[in-house]
């Protein structure tokens, strides 16, 4: 089984879901896409992610991005989990949940590793979070242990650092949130650096930040 890394084409697969047959390629299009792995239904920590998915699913659309999640148990099961999501999470979950009992959309991305608790029905799936550009690059990814439910505040800051960094010639810092000063990237040199970002500023040579005027572009979401 190959794993994913950053850069990497994510491939194309098909499956069930609860909106239907899914493509994954035909349901991203020209978006950008989130994909959110669970390792099964009913679950008390992907119960509590998936709701906040659901409230947090207008922020992403914001950001041009379609978020889905997968599991691999089959759909009448994640149709009924949806319920509880639904009712204990105070939400309505609209987007898809992918349905993959026979794990082949789970090994195709690399969510089976060799150290994973076993179960009954087969090693748990590795709790990813994949974060994927309109070209099909995976450009970031982000693991989480079963005990440690995600922060939703970090993955929209993840999207809005992607966004900037892979149409701008900038990088984030660490704590950066969207508005703050950006870093200057070490590959533009300093002529070109002040005929694109003017008047930025030098801390060391190899350190130059700017302020982020670029975070409102619409480009940064295409």
């Amino acid at each position: 089984m190959a794993y994913l890394r950053i850069g990497d084409t994510v491939p194309n697969f098909q499956a069930e879901s609860t909106a239907g047959d899914f493509d994954f390629y035909s349901f991203h299009a020209d978006s950008w896409a989130i994909i959110c792995s669970h390792p099964a239904d009913f679950t008390p920590v992907c119960t509590t992610e998936l709701g906040t998915l659901s409230k947090y699913q207008p922020e992403f659309e914001k950001r041009n991005t379609k978020v889905c999640a997968i599991s691999v148990d089959p759909v009448d099961s994640h149709n009924n989990w949806i319920l509880d999501i639904n009712e204990t999470q105070n939400t309505e979950v609209k987007y898809p949940i992918i349905a993959d009992p026979e794990r082949k959309v789970a090994n195709l991305l690399g969510m089976i590793h060799p150290n994973a608790e076993d179960t009954n029905a087969g090693k748990l799936t590795v709790r990813t979070v994949f974060f994927i550009s309109p070209d099909n690059k995976l450009k970031a990814q982000i693991v989480y242990p079963a005990s440690t439910g995600r922060n939703f505040d970090e993955l929209v800051r993840v999207i809005d650092s992607l966004q900037l960094t892979v149409y701008n010639k900038v990088a984030t810092p660490a704590n950066w949130n969207k508005g703050d000063k950006v870093v200057i990237v070490p590959s533009v040199n300093n002529e070109d650096a002040e005929n694109l970002f003017p008047g930025y500023e030098t801390v060391k040579p190899y350190l130059r930040l700017t302020e982020d005027t670029f975070s409102n572009n619409d480009n940064n979401s295409n």
